[in-house]
C-alpha cells in the first residue's frame, strides 16, 4: 500500500514536471526531486491531521451531541488527539519511505505508530468500560461498580502495555517466543505470590454481589468485634469499634466467615435486660409494673409488644428476662442502659428486694 502512494506522488510531480508550462514557472521543477516530494508529503499527512481535527470539532462532535448516548461524546473526546499523532507518525513513514530509507529511523517511526495505535485502542476500551459502569451502576444499588471499574481499569491498561510491548519487540525483529515462555513461569509465580491478594479480591467482590453488608452498618464477626463498617475496599474491610478503634478485616476472610448484620432486614432490633429478685416475691406483680414502665419510655415499639419472662429459679434469686424493640439499632445500647436503671429505680421504689449471691451451711454438732 505504502508504494502504491508514494508511486502516485512519484508519477504526479514527474507528470508537473514534464508539462510545457514548467519553463513559465521554473520551481515546479523541484518536483522531480525525491525530497521535495517526502516534504510534500509531510506538509500532504499534516493537513490532512488538521482537516480530520476540524471535522472531529464541527461536525462529528456536533452529530454525537445530538444522540441518546454519551459513549459516543467520551470516544471521540479520547481519540481525537491521537489520530491526529496517527496521521502524522504516517505521513513521516511514507517520506522516510519515498526516500528508501531503511535503517533506525524507519523503525523508530514504526514503533512509534504502533504505540499511537494501541493508544486510541485503550482509549476507546477505557471509554467503553466507564459508559457499562455508569449504567450498570443506575441498574443496581451496590457498590459492585466502585470495586470492579479500578480494577477493570487497571486490568485492561496491563493488557495494552503487553501488547505495545510485544508489538515493539516484533517490529525491532526481536523473538518475542523465549519470553513468552518466561512470561508464563513468571505469571506462575506471581500467581502464585500473589494468591492471598487474589483471594481478598474475589472476597470483597462476592462480598458485594452477596450485600452482606454495606458502609454505616452494624456487624458483629465470628471472632465477636462489633463495629459499623467505614470502608469496603479491594483488598480489605475497615471497621470501627466502639471503642474507636479501627479494624482492617481481609475480604478473603470476610467471604468464609459467619457475621452477624444488625440492620437486616431492616432497623429495628431487638434488645434484652436481665433481672433478678428475691424468692417470696409477686411474680406476677414484678411482670406488671416492668411491662408498665417500659411502655412509657421513647422509642420503643408497640409491636412486637414489650415482653417480660420468668425464665428460671435459680440459686438465689428468681431470674426475669426483658425483651422490647426499638426503631434503630443505633439508639439498643443506649435504651438499654435506660431500662437498666429504670427497672432498679422500679423495684427499689416497689420494696421489692434484689438479691445478691448467698449460701448457706448447715453444720453437724
Amino acid at each position: 500500500m505504502w508504494q502504491e502512494i508514494v508511486t502516485f506522488f512519484r508519477e504526479f510531480s514527474w507528470t508537473v514536471y514534464t508539462q510545457a508550462w514548467v519553463d513559465k514557472y521554473p520551481y515546479l521543477g523541484y518536483l522531480g526531486n525525491q525530497y521535495v516530494v517526502s516534504l510534500l508529503i509531510i506538509i500532504a499527512a499534516a493537513l490532512l491531521a488538521k482537516l480530520l481535527i476540524f471535522i472531529f470539532k464541527n461536525y462529528l462532535e456536533k452529530f454525537a451531541a445530538n444522540t441518546e448516548t454519551e459513549l459516543d461524546d467520551m470516544i471521540l473526546d479520547k481519540v481525537k488527539k491521537p489520530f491526529f499523532y496517527l496521521i502524522l507518525a504516517q505521513g513521516l513513514k511514507l517520506a522516510l519511505f519515498n526516500l528508501n530509507v531503511n535503517t533506525t529511523i524507519t523503525q523508530i517511526v514504526n514503533t512509534l505508530m504502533a504505540l499511537v495505535f494501541v493508544f486510541i485502542l485503550a482509549r476507546g476500551v477505557e471509554v467503553v468500560i466507564e459508559v457499562w459502569g455508569q449504567t450498570f451502576a443506575k441498574k443496581t444499588k451496590t457498590q459492585l461498580d466502585e470495586v470492579l471499574l479500578p480494577l477493570f481499569h487497571k486490568f485492561s491498561k496491563i493488557i495494552f502495555v503487553v501488547i505495545a510491548v510485544m508489538w515493539g519487540l516484533r517490529i525491532w525483529g526481536i523473538d518475542i517466543t523465549p519470553y513468552l515462555a518466561g512470561l508464563g513461569i513468571g505469571g506462575l509465580v506471581i500467581g502464585l505470590a500473589l494468591q492471598d491478594s487474589l483471594k481478598n479480591i474475589l472476597g470483597g467482590i462476592s462480598l458485594i454481589l452477596d450485600e452482606t453488608f454495606k458502609v454505616g452498618e452494624k456487624i458483629k464477626l465470628e471472632s465477636g468485634e462489633i463495629g459499623e463498617i467505614v470502608d469496603i475496599g479491594l483488598r480489605s474491610t475497615k471497621m470501627r469499634t466502639y471503642g474507636n478503634e479501627l479494624v482492617n478485616v481481609p475480604n478473603g476472610y470476610l467471604a468464609n466467615t459467619t457475621i452477624q448484620n444488625f440492620t437486616k432486614p431492616n432497623p429495628k432490633i431487638r434488645v434484652s435486660v436481665l433481672f433478678g429478685v428475691e424468692y417470696g416475691s409477686d411474680v406476677a406483680k414484678v411482670r406488671k409494673l416492668v411491662t408498665t414502665e417500659l411502655k412509657k419510655m421513647k422509642d420503643i415499639l408497640d409491636k412486637p409488644d414489650v415482653n417480660v419472662q420468668f425464665y428460671e429459679m435459680a440459686d438465689s434469686a428468681l431470674n426475669f428476662k426483658v425483651l422490647f424493640w426499638v426503631k434503630d439499632w443505633r439508639n439498643a445500647h443506649g435504651k438499654k442502659l435506660e431500662a437498666t436503671e429504670m427497672i432498679y429505680n422500679l423495684l427499689n421504689k416497689h420494696k421489692i428486694g434484689i438479691p445478691f449471691p448467698t449460701q448457706t451451711i448447715y453444720l453437724e454438732k
